[in-house]
């Protein structure tokens, strides 16, 4: 029979003798996490050489912050429901919807701008309790749920707009949108900001959020283990719709009126924000922070673009790009975390 303490040096023997990580798996681990980052800055050390009288220029920092939220905003929401391995691809059609109804109401029908606000979330929410019923508990796919529900709620802000430019937005709600405040960057960019540190908390370093990761990885074993899955993934899908239309009320704020028509733009971003945010900083899950970087690295390889000359397509080669080059590092991430498992 070993004694105690015999276990105890021969487990100092073994970590002394254990390889320790070369610089190149050092340099790996680097790349994998933070590989996103180092891009980033590389893309603005390039930007900047090229064009030093434009791009090189604090304008153009409080340019690419506060023109983001919307996307940032969108991009959290989504999150939600892919960390609980739920797809939901109404949310642009939730964007489009909040700032609509949000316009009526306060522009239209001269609601106040506060219950207008509140108004329009809470039936954002009902539209992702909708959702919730139809993919948690009847069992419909979430992919064609929200597929279907997204064109629906698209029908319904056309509908609701007259398919038309609704303005008559508060003032009030206009100037706290577009003020500049701390560093000339407005208020959106602030609460977006606090909306990620939030995110990530609760993903991070909640039950909950250790919950969610659970039941994204194997569904029946959550459940097995006496988690409530159902009404987490019920819980994320309505997360996701009523920060949607948080979401949507910025950019009609923003705007100082709503385009029945702009919530379809925000699907790609979203989505390719969030799938390139899984590759970096926390590789091969869904992050707040990884979120955050994606979204301001891929702008401001849009504005470089754009600063150089290149108008129109960009967005669409970078998003389009971008959501396939993630998809397919996080499955390699995915498959080489298996390899080492097994």
């Amino acid at each position: 029979m070993t004694a105690p303490g015999d276990v105890d040096a021969g487990e100092h023997s073994t970590a002394a003798t254990a390889p320790h990580p070369s610089a190149l798996g050092w340099l790996g681990l680097f790349v994998e996490k933070y590989g996103v980052i180092v891009a980033w800055v590389a893309v603005i050390v390039f930007f900047s050489v090229m064009r030093p009288d434009t791009f090189a220029q604090t304008a153009t920092i409080r340019l690419i912050l506060s023109t983001q939220t919307v996307v940032l905003g969108a991009a959290l929401a989504l999150m939600i429901t892919l960390a609980v391995g739920e797809l939901d691809l109404s949310i642009g059609s939730v964007v489009g919807f909040g700032g609509a109804l949000m316009a009526v109401l306060n522009g239209e029908h001269q609601m106040p701008a506060a219950a207008a606000l509140l108004l329009t979330m809470a039936v954002c929410l009902l539209f992702g309790a909708v959702n919730a019923v139809l993919v948690v508990y009847v069992g419909v796919q979430s992919i064609i749920v929200t597929l279907g529900s997204g064109t629906f709620l698209a029908g319904l802000t056309l509908a609701i707009s007259s398919s038309q430019v609704v303005t008559g937005i508060s003032p009030s709600v206009i100037t706290f949108m577009t003020k500049p405040r701390l560093f000339q960057v407005p208020a959106p960019f602030y609460l977006a900001l606090a909306l990620t540190v939030v995110v990530w908390f609760v993903l991070q370093h909640t039950p909950l959020g250790r919950r969610m990761i659970f039941i994204s990885e194997n569904r029946e074993v959550a459940r097995l283990a006496g988690l409530k899955v159902n009404t987490i993934r019920a819980g994320a899908l309505m997360a996701t719709s009523t920060l949607g239309g948080l979401a949507g009320i910025v950019l009609a704020g923003s705007n100082g009126a709503a385009n029945p028509q702009s919530g379809s733009y925000y699907l790609l971003p979203a989505f390719a924000a969030v799938f390139l945010g899984s590759t970096t900083i926390i590789p091969g899950r869904f992050n707040a922070w990884g979120t955050f970087v994606a979204v301001y690295f891929l702008v401001t390889g849009i504005t470089g673009l754009q600063y150089l000359g290149h108008a129109g397509w960009p967005e669409q080669v970078f998003y389009g790009v971008s959501l396939v080059a993630a998809v397919t590092l996080s499955h390699l991430v995915a498959k080489q975390r298996q390899s080492k498992a097994i």
